[in-house]
């Protein structure tokens, strides 16, 4: 599951820094390291939800 995240996250990435998505927060290029903020909790959260379960 954590691979899924990141690779799918990582392409959002990619196609931000393309072609802006314009999302509420995401309107330039140089937005992308929100995304990579998000993809960092994200993966974080996956990881302890399998150590704790």
């Amino acid at each position: 599951m954590t691979k899924t995240i990141s690779v799918l996250l990582i392409l959002a990435m990619l196609v931000q820094i393309i072609r802006p998505l314009d999302l509420p927060g995401l309107r330039r290029r140089g937005d992308f390291w929100k995304l990579a903020v998000f993809a960092f909790a994200i993966w974080a959260v996956a990881l302890l939800l399998r150590d704790f379960t």
